[in-house]
């Protein structure tokens, strides 16, 4: 057989085996939370790899290589930046987000906890929430199919479109059928064959090459300054921003909600530290892999003699010439994996904010079945719109992820850890924290395209959900003592549970 071949029958087995997996999730689907939270019962383990396949997606195996590949490990401090937020919020978000949306009125979604955390009587902070989600998420799932049709582009010659539709098809398929659980059970199959992926490929190139030794001599005389965590230059202004904008990566950690949602699913808050024991072993080893792979790719192509016209491809190109076709086959289909397991995440949150966040909105007690018709209608509709945003892309993948990563980080970031952590929140310091840090990402984009934009409309969030919120509280109102009784008893959720800081934080000083 041709090598083609192995290597279609490779993908032709993975897109069987996903479409498998959102059939048997849509057999165990009985009712609208099941389709969107999984009815509150993930394993650890599958919040874990869940969490993170459809957190790191396209750009994990795509864009950070290709921007290693470019620039060298000063674009590793964006892998820093994020190792160390996801700790944080696996540490400080997860356990408490898990009882407080129990507690709360079994909020299911974000916006849904927003609401009925700070109760909301004017239904603005849910609408607004939905409507932010709705906008970045189109923009996130546009990003996950241009890289589709990029895979297809690079790794066969085919037609960037009919590439982009045939993950963008196979992908709506499963989650419009498998739900929430469907998207979260195949995240775990597509989590560890990235991983494998990540290591099998710059190991590979590695051992062709001649070593750790040749590799680091090849990049020392093709990009010398590529081994260096600042660009091989001295500490400049531009340095510098460089290093704080691949930090600032992380800060989006705490506002994603196609990942703080598998916080929410988990059994229990004491799951929660396995959870992030398994998480955080599966991210390390991937970004190292991620990073390796883009320095490695250096010396490879140097060393074959071929000249890479997108850097993006470079782990596809290394598969390709180092593997066996069939086993190179598995890795391009965990490169499938990546993009496909965010879009189908970010699919179920989009389509539950039109649903859970805005269409209740409009009619109170709509029936079960009706919210599941809906939700799968959303699921199709948003895709269509992502699908004909990526008709004609404008961006690279890594750009365009990045710009989503900041709405998300800078419109619910700061509201998540001050709606956990802090009891004088109010509903207006909500809504305006939100509208500022959802324009303020587009406002910093224009002005100060130097800095990630995440950062300034983080912090800016930050301060203008505080100072609206001191403005406007009021104590002994009947609403604000609803609020602090259940702030004490997700303390007293999270003490049953086993987790220590949740005694701590219930008394925290009003």
């Amino acid at each position: 057989m041709s090598d083609q071949v192995f290597i279609f029958i490779a993908l032709g087995l993975y897109f069987a085996a996903m479409i498998f997996i959102g059939f048997l999730a849509f057999r165990r689907t009985k009712d609208h939370e099941d389709y969107m939270l999984g009815g509150r019962d993930l394993p650890p383990w599958v919040a874990a790899l869940s969490a993170g396949a459809s957190d790191m997606s396209g750009w994990l195996v795509m864009g950070l290589p290709g921007a290693i590949y470019l620039s060298g490990l000063i674009e590793a401090w964006i892998a820093v930046g994020l190792t160390i937020g996801a700790y944080l919020n696996w540490l400080l978000v997860a356990p408490r987000l898990r009882a407080y949306t129990q507690v709360s009125r079994n909020s299911i979604t974000v916006p849904s906890f927003f609401e009925n955390r700070l109760r909301d009587s004017s239904r603005l902070l849910r609408i607004l929430a939905g409507v932010v989600i709705l906008v970045f998420f189109t923009l996130y799932i546009s990003s996950g199919m241009v890289a589709g049709g990029v895979f297809f582009e690079s790794s066969f010659n085919s037609d960037y479109l009919l590439g982009m539709v045939l993950v963008a098809g196979v992908t709506l398929l499963y989650t419009l059928f498998g739900g929430f659980l469907g998207a979260s059970f195949t995240d775990v199959v597509q989590g560890l064959m990235m991983l494998i992926a990540l290591i099998v490929v710059p190991v590979s190139a590695i051992i062709a090459i001649g070593g750790f030794g040749e590799m680091a001599a090849a990049i020392d005389e093709l990009a010398p300054n590529h081994l260096s965590l600042i660009g091989g230059t001295a500490l400049t202004g531009g340095v510098v921003l460089t290093i704080v904008s691949g930090l600032a990566w992380g800060l989006g950690y705490f506002g994603q909600p196609h990942i703080i949602v598998r916080f929410m699913a988990l059994r229990s808050p004491r799951e929660a530290k396995s959870a992030r024991r398994i998480g955080m072993t599966w991210m390390i080893i991937s970004l190292i892999g991620a990073v390796f792979s883009g320095l490695v790719g250096i010396a490879y192509m140097a060393h074959q003699g071929i000249d890479l016209t997108n850097s993006e491809t470079v782990v596809l190109v290394m598969a390709q010439t180092l593997l066996h076709p069939f086993v190179a086959g598995l890795v391009l289909a965990a490169v499938l994996a990546a993009i496909m397991s965010t879009i189908s995440s970010q699919l179920i949150v989009a389509s539950s904010a039109l649903v859970e966040d805005l269409f209740k909105v409009v009619r109170k007690e709509p029936s079960p079945r009706l919210l599941v018709i809906l939700g799968r209608s959303t699921v199709l509709g948003v895709g269509i719109i992502a699908a004909l945003l990526a008709l004609v892309p404008n961006d690279t993948i890594l750009g365009l992820v990045s710009f989503a990563w900041a709405g998300f980080g800078a419109a619910f970031g700061p509201l998540i850890l001050l709606s956990l952590f802090w009891r004088r929140l109010t509903n207006w310091g909500a809504l305006a924290g939100m509208f500022v840090g959802a324009a303020g990402v587009f406002v910093f984009k224009a002005i100060w395209p130097d800095l990630y934009e995440l950062l300034p409309g983080f912090i800016c969030a930050m301060i203008v959900a505080i100072v609206v919120s001191l403005l406007t509280h009021r104590e002994g109102s009947e609403r604000q003592n609803e609020i602090l009784q259940e702030f004490t008893d997700t303390g007293t959720l999270l003490t049953v549970n086993g987790v220590g800081r949740g005694a701590r934080t219930d008394r925290m000083t009003p």
